[in-house]
């Protein structure tokens, strides 16, 4: 077996383990220190050891990168690049992506605690999502509108202006690229903010923006933690929009932050998704996807399959094997060969699984496998947590209804097709859900009643850049990917031109 790569690559907005200087931030095309010279340790989720050292920016730092995103729109080379052109450059970034792809899926994996396999999933990911709004760049002249004789009427779209873009820990690559890709496709600046303990791939991709000739101060990268470098993104009036991806308490003070100067929102706030069985099914492959919805990438999915909606008639044959499959998971280092489940993203996140995990013990919840750190001495130094099976569940429970973002699923019991689509809206969410069954009748049926983003038939996972993602309810507001995608970053002008204008005498 090859030896795993643990090191990330040399490049200059990386520093050494224990250094005490680093120039993580790019603002106006040029990477630079945080004002206050602060630095931030990067930690490896296998085993807690120091990745590299990057920059801890400041509100003094975001400022700077706003301005720097405004004069870009205002008064750069930005406003005179044509669609086209912008098109051509957002297509560049998908093929510098794949040139770096096995350097970038090894920095996603390191940084995030992923396998490198998933890693270059995202990788191609984000490919496509690039490639899918290069070709829309332009496309779109807008339209005619019906009016009197003698008016010229069209509706014309037009890049929305600076945008705030705040990215998760759990997605840091793919996440960004579903806000830049449109964004820079629509003609916008923006400055990048992602959490401050996974910024690598980020960072990368900030600099493939500049390798493809996106000019300087279109695309701004600044670090650090969200109430110091983050919160001016949605304050701050220079903002035209922020879109956000993560938790939903950060997300009601981003929408009220942003409500002052009354700047467009974009919130993606995560989910508790319904994955519902039928009887029909075949229960091999049911039960193989059941455990990727529910513990791809460790659980640390916004969409993941966590609440599982089984039929009584085949509830115990079903958890039986799915209590079987999970106990032989392998977990280990993502980029160890065999591995399929990596450790969480920090001690303190697999403190909150570990407290969720607890409360669901103490409302009556049964634990039928995992439930426990791994006994591996090996992994003892990482943040792992093995995948979790609960039966005896309720829907009223809190280890059901809050989201717990980590390898555990519940299962629930159901016998009416009413029933399983009542447990499956009983959430405060609507991001995503499933429905299992051989009944394409039942499956449509199912689908439409579900009140979510999006549903799954059969599946539980996929995306398409040309679909729309996001979620009814507390799951947030607006859509990425997708033509509203790009929508979300452009405004609807109204130009009517009177073509034989005549003195009217109103006031004669």
């Amino acid at each position: 077996m090859n030896e795993p790569n643990t090191t990330l690559p040399t490049v200059p907005y990386l520093s050494e383990p224990g250094s005490a200087t680093a120039t993580s931030l790019y603002i106006d095309g040029e990477w630079k220190a945080a004002r206050n010279g602060r630095v931030r340790e990067i930690l490896d989720p296998a085993d807690a050891s120091v990745l590299t050292i990057v920059s801890e920016g400041g509100r003094a730092d975001t400022e700077d990168a706003i301005a720097a995103a405004r004069r870009a729109f205002d008064d750069g080379e930005w406003r005179g690049v044509s669609d086209d052109e912008r098109g051509k450059l957002v297509g560049r970034v998908a093929d510098l992506l794949q040139r770096d792809r096995e350097e970038i899926a090894v920095m996603e994996s390191l940084d995030t605690g992923k396998t490198i396999e998933e890693g270059g999933i995202d990788v191609d990911d984000v490919t496509n999502v690039f490639r899918y709004y290069a070709g829309l760049a332009g496309k779109d002249a807008g339209r005619l509108v019906s009016a009197p004789e003698g008016v010229h009427s069209k509706v014309v779209y037009e890049p929305v202006g600076v945008c705030g873009m705040i990215t998760p820990w759990n997605y840091p690559l793919l996440q960004l690229a579903w806000k830049m890709a449109p964004a820079l496709a629509a003609g916008n600046t923006m400055v990048v903010k992602p959490s401050e303990i996974t910024p690598v791939t980020t960072a990368k991709l900030v600099e493939l923006t500049a390798e493809a000739g996106i000019p300087p101060g279109v695309v701004n990268l600044v670090l650090g933690s969200g109430p110091d470098a983050g919160a001016p993104l949605s304050e701050h009036p220079d903002v035209d929009l922020v879109s956000f991806t993560g938790g939903l308490a950060t997300g009601r003070r981003i929408m009220s932050a942003a409500s002052e100067t009354v700047k467009k929102t974009a919130l993606e706030l995560g989910g508790k998704n319904p994955n519902i069985i039928f009887p029909d099914v075949d229960l091999d492959t049911a039960v193989d996807y059941a455990l990727i919805a529910a513990f791809f990438h460790s659980g640390q999915v916004c969409s993941a399959g966590a609440r599982l909606i089984v039929h009584n008639d085949i509830h115990d044959a079903f958890t039986t094997e799915l209590a079987r499959r999970a106990e032989a998971i392998r977990i280990g280092r993502g980029q160890e060969e065999g591995v399929r489940c990596g450790p969480l993203v920090s001690a303190e996140h697999r403190a909150k699984v570990e407290a969720a995990v607890a409360r669901g013990v103490e409302e009556g919840a049964r634990i039928i496998a995992g439930g426990k750190r791994p006994d591996d001495p090996a992994l003892s130094q990482g943040y792992f947590y093995r995948p979790t099976v609960f039966v005896d569940c309720e829907h009223s429970m809190d280890i059901v209804q809050t989201e717990v973002f980590g390898p555990v699923v519940t299962v629930e019991r159901f016998e009416t097709e009413a029933q399983a689509i009542r447990l499956g809206n009983d959430t405060d969410y609507g991001l995503s859900g499933g429905v299992w069954t051989g009944d394409t009748a039942r499956g449509e049926r199912v689908a439409a009643a579900l009140r979510h983003g999006t549903v799954w038939i059969n599946d539980f996972g996929p995306y398409i850049p040309g679909a729309e993602w996001g979620g009814y309810g507390r799951s947030g507001i607006g859509r990425e990917l997708g033509l509203q995608g790009l929508d979300e970053y452009r405004e609807a002008k109204h130009v009517y031109r009177n073509l034989a204008p005549e003195p009217q005498r109103w006031f004669d």
